[in-house]
């Protein structure tokens, strides 16, 4: 197995110094002034202690370096962070190269990956710094030629002066600009000049993953670590009650077999070696806590009784809702549900830990590295600068690295085995041992008046250990007099946590399927429907309108005109929208009917994200959201039975396949705003507008998800193969 070296930013800063001179700069990722950009000479660079957060360097044979902070895990950030630096620098991209930096709080702030807030976070940092870099080459050109910065200018890297037919190229003038005091304002490039910058760019990791090279926590290895599988409850709500190890403990390659909390850990010389010896390890468990939702064996009437709690949360009360539900011509409710999900990223969860008298050594791939360094140090309780923290690039999160679990525990182990030691997680462990997206209920009531005008509206959402299992500020709260909005939840002994795009995952599924039965039964067009409530939320709204009207309208629009809405013959079209993570996505699902089964063609989509960075990673978040989104709609589900999860891997847990993936056309709204988030907003809408269309092709409305195992539709196909 191939090493992964160890950089840390001496080293980097070693190697950005070693070619002899050049320019360096370092700068502020939370600080947009140019203030903060200062020059660094090479004595600082060697002494290590210069007090930035991230380094932009110049060397002499023209290689652009940019130290990335944040985690990446496929969201693009890695190749769209210095496409941004490139852009205001006027740079060659193909002299651009960037590192991942390691755990620093006090260089940078906002170091995780979540949210999709990186690029809205870093945008105006990254552009300023790359401008900031630019000046200071043009003025060090003039000083050369003795003459003004307006009479040059810059294309790919290369500073040209016309009247004397001389240029010179960014890493000729490196070392000249490092000499050049920091211009305290910068002109940044007017966006309708940009070159690099909405165009398709490959990954700059790409080369790396094709071929195999190290790159994810997986790949990591130390000469004398040692490897650990970790044995946790097999049911939720249970403990140990006693643990028969000496069959392990005798195998080849076994180091030592430990119980610690509620764990039982397999250490060894191998993952082969420990993934043998935990099969044959003999635990015994027993029941801990009082009857729930762990032992129930009617989910489903649980979830009701908890819909009629008293203890309810009150999250958004517009108007008289009583008086206008007693008033009402007509009244729509309807309660939806959704099961547990696993988060199943291609890599599982693993870590490495080094826990020594000196300090502590991590490595892995974490979307917040200081949340686990924070958990580690409270554990050892030692200071969090006694720990390192290095990452590696994520083979997926979708919210399951937020947590801090798996870093503890290869830590905890460490410090009991007093050696190196990485813990991987198979991928059942992962499926039963890990962190679920909350399961959640949710009761929708609308209420009509004569005139078929929407009057009332109520939701009540109930989850497990979700937090708040409602968005109580989102459409269409503000465009709704009369609006009550409320919440129960209930803890439970099942770990739960973030799945990609957070409660909105399902939450859209069942509000836009809603709206949708709600414009039926108004005798309204769907897509009609909701633009009018949307002018009705600008022109006279209820309460806090903390949605962008106009925003929302524009996608809805384009993705109406897109998809030819109502116009095609032979297809069922269904309609979804929402907002989040500060962006707006609208999707048309199209069904035809073939051998008398529906079948699922196409998802048209219109999104706002503000300015495009890299096109070819925003079109595979864009369908990379709507395949996730749909396949977990259409198929997924992940049951407990006594506290057991049934489902335990890829055979019965099903996943959407290659060949299932339908058309996906994606338009963008090009409003020149700057950017919002992309990784997790094109998911969201996915299973409403489906559940829109299969409505309009079956005449059955889907109140449940996995879709499939509903009633007539065992025979639903997807994608244009199906």
């Amino acid at each position: 197995m191939t090493v992964l070296s160890k950089t840390t930013r001496r080293d980097f800063l070693k190697l950005a110094a070693a070619a002899g001179g050049g320019l360096v700069l370092g700068f502020h990722w939370e600080s947009v002034n140019a203030a903060s950009i200062q020059v660094i000479d090479e004595a600082s660079l060697l002494a290590g202690d210069i007090n930035f957060n991230s380094y932009l360097s110049i060397s002499p044979d023209n290689v652009i370096t940019i130290f990335s902070p944040n985690p990446e895990l496929g969201q693009n950030i890695k190749t769209s962070f210095p496409m941004i630096v490139a852009e205001e620098l006027d740079a060659d991209w193909s002299k651009v190269k960037v590192v991942q930096a390691p755990l620093d709080t006090k260089k940078y702030e906002r170091q995780l990956t979540g949210g999709s807030g990186a690029i809205p976070h870093s945008w105006e940092r990254l552009r300023k710094a790359g401008a900031t870099a630019r000046q200071m080459l043009l003025e060090a050109a003039a000083k050369k030629l003795n003459i003004s910065t307006t009479s040059l200018t810059v294309n790919n890297g290369i500073v040209n002066h016309a009247e004397s037919g001389k240029s010179f190229s960014y890493g000729e003038l490196a070392t000249d600009a490092s000499a050049i005091a920091v211009p305290t304002d910068v002109k940044l490039k007017d966006k309708k000049d940009f070159k690099l910058i909405g165009t398709a760019v490959k990954n700059v990791d790409n080369q790396q993953m094709i071929t195999g090279k190290p790159l994810y926590g997986l790949d990591f290895y130390r000469e004398g670590m040692l490897f650990a599988m970790i044995q946790r409850p097999f049911a939720y709500g249970t403990k140990i009650k006693s643990v028969d190890s000496a069959a392990a403990k005798a195998m080849p390659g076994i180091v030592d077999v430990v119980q610690f909390r509620n764990n039982v850990a397999v250490v060894g010389k191998s993952t082969w070696a420990v993934l043998k010896a935990r099969k044959v390890v003999k635990i015994e468990y027993e029941p801990e806590g009082s009857a729930s939702l762990e032992s129930s064996s009617d989910h489903d009437k649980f979830f009701k009784d908890l819909l009629e709690s008293k203890d309810t949360v009150v999250k958004r009360k517009d108007g008289d809702v009583e008086t206008a539900f007693a008033k009402a011509a007509k009244i729509i409710k309807r309660e939806y549900q959704c099961p547990f999900l696993p988060h199943n990223p291609m890599e599982p969860m693993n870590f490495f830990a080094h826990v020594r008298t000196d300090g502590v050594e991590l490595v892995g791939p974490t979307q917040t590295p200081d949340f686990a360094r924070n958990e580690v140090a409270k554990l050892l309780s030692i200071a969090p600068d006694k720990i390192t923290l290095e990452l590696t690039r994520l083979g997926g999160g979708f919210g399951r690295r937020l947590k801090a679990d798996y870093v503890v525990e290869a830590a905890e182990l460490s410090s009991i085995i007093k050696a190196p030691v990485k813990v991987i997680w198979t991928r059942e462990d992962d499926m039963t041992g890990g962190s679920y997206r909350p399961a959640v209920r949710y009761r929708f009531e609308a209420a009509l008046d004569a005139g078929n005008n929407l009057i009332g509206y109520k939701l009540r959402g109930v989850g497990i250990n979700s937090g708040n299992p409602t968005r109580e500020d989102n459409f269409p709260s503000g465009a709704v007099d009369n609006l009550l909005i409320d919440s129960v939840e209930y803890k439970s002994p099942i770990t739960t946590g973030a799945w990609r795009a957070p409660i909105t995952n399902f939450l859209a599924y069942a509000e836009q399927a809603f709206l949708d039965e709600v414009a039926t039964s108004a005798n309204q067009d769907p897509i009609q429907f909701r633009l009018s409530l949307l002018e009705k939320a600008k022109k006279t709204p209820t309460g806090a309108i903390k949605y962008d009207v106009d925003r929302m309208k524009a996608v809805i629009e384009l993705a109406a005109e897109k998809s030819q809405w109502g116009k095609k013959k032979n297809i069922s079209q269904g309609f979804s929208v929402y907002f989040s993570h500060r962006s707006y996505v609208a999707q048309v699902a199209e069904i035809e009917i073939k051998n008398s089964k529906p079948s699922l063609q196409k998802i048209i989509v219109a999104a706002d994200c503000g300015i495009v960075v890299n096109l070819s990673g925003a079109h595979q978040q864009i369908r990379g959201g709507v395949v996730d989104g749909l396949g977990h709609a259409m198929f997924s589900s992940l049951s407990f039975k006594e506290g057991v999860p049934e489902q335990k891997n890829f055979n019965t847990y099903r996943l959407i396949r290659l060949k299932e993936v339908p058309e996906i056309d994606v338009h963008f709204v090009n409003n020149g705003i700057d950017p919002t988030g992309l990784g997790e907003p094109a998911l969201p809408p996915t299973g409403g507008a489906v559940a829109n269309a299969l409505f309009k092709a079956t005449g059955k409305r889907l109140y449940n998800q996995p879709f499939i195992t509903q009633a007539g539709l065992e025979g639903v196909t997807l994608g244009v193969k199906g």
